[in-house]
């Protein structure tokens, strides 16, 4: 019998010692300690490093941490296997990090480890196939006043949010120009000499009222309490019907946002131009729209 004990007692004590060695001293699991991930040291010379449109596509160029905030001293969800795509959510970086989307896993993973596949392509002007940014038409003025409107929108992409402002460099953004948005809105600072929040951005880029000509001038004539009601300017318009250099705008409880339609389903994934936020600035891309929103458009579009 004693041999027997003996016995049963081997058997049990390599189970037991595992999971022993399981945890943590303190008793925590191993969930409990920090993830060691990939070496981030490596410097590359392709490394991506300027603004990508939000819903480009990226590849991982090796193994890369996808970390909770722009910073190697954020927290590490996991490791990216090389090879990877994963999906732009904010235009641009942060600390040298981009925000972006790996199997439904929002994240921040460093630029050094990154390279461009694919950027979503801005709409084409129906009106004038063969030549859509064209904006001295001939035989399409109403084509010709939304093709101007985009390329406004198109110049103000990549600059930082500044809330209550509307000023955008002429010959579009650059890494000396784009300015930093700091902090939640409207208590948030904002450093550089150009920007603009999303009304700002609208006023620019339909060039209400008709003095708002210069993307270099700071003006910031109207808020979305203005563009959610008609005026002489704009007007409602179906969802449904949009066209390309229309505006979606709500406003609910004091809290409001719009931005430029550029093309798709109106009424699902549509690309846009827009001022987003503090922490996203002036980017383009791919987007939903709650019911919350409704179209406008400009008078004379």
């Amino acid at each position: 019998m004693y041999a027997n004990l003996r016995r049963l007692m081997l058997l049990v004590a390599p189970a037991a010692l595992v999971v022993a060695t399981a945890c943590t001293p303190g008793g925590g699991t191993l969930d409990d300690e920090a993830l060691q991930g990939a070496d981030e040291s490596v410097q590359n010379s392709d490394a991506l490093s300027s603004s990508v449109p939000v819903g480009s596509t990226l590849k991982t160029t090796a193994n890369l941490n996808l970390r909770k905030g722009p910073s190697t001293s954020n927290t590490i969800m996991y490791t990216i296997p090389n090879g990877s795509k994963v999906t732009v959510e904010q235009s641009a970086p942060s600390n040298g990090f981009y925000k972006v989307k790996h199997n439904g896993t929002v994240g921040w993973a460093y630029g050094q480890y990154l390279q461009l596949v694919s950027s979503p392509q801005p709409p084409a002007d129906p009106a004038d196939p063969q030549d859509p940014a064209d904006p001295q038409d001939p035989q399409n003025p109403v084509g010709s006043k939304r093709a101007q409107a985009i390329a406004r929108a198109k110049i103000a992409m990549g600059f930082s949010y500044w809330w209550g402002h509307g000023r955008f460099a002429e010959n579009g953004v650059t890494s000396s120009n784009e300015g930093s948005c700091s902090g939640s809105c409207p208590n948030c600072s904002h450093s550089g000499q150009y920007g603009g929040d999303c009304s700002g951005l609208a006023a620019k880029v339909w060039q209400v009222p008709s003095t708002n000509t210069v993307m270099s001038d700071d003006e910031h004539p109207y808020s979305t309490a203005d563009f959610n009601n008609d005026t002489s300017q704009w007007k409602t318009v179906p969802r449904d019907s949009m066209l390309e250099a229309d505006a979606m705008v709500y406003r609910s409880n004091g809290a409001g946002h719009i931005f430029m339609y550029g093309s798709g389903d109106g009424w699902g994934s549509m690309y846009a131009y827009e001022c987003k936020g503090c922490s996203a600035g002036c980017i383009e891309g791919l987007r939903t729209a709650t019911n919350a929103y409704h179209g406008i458009r400009r008078t004379g579009y």
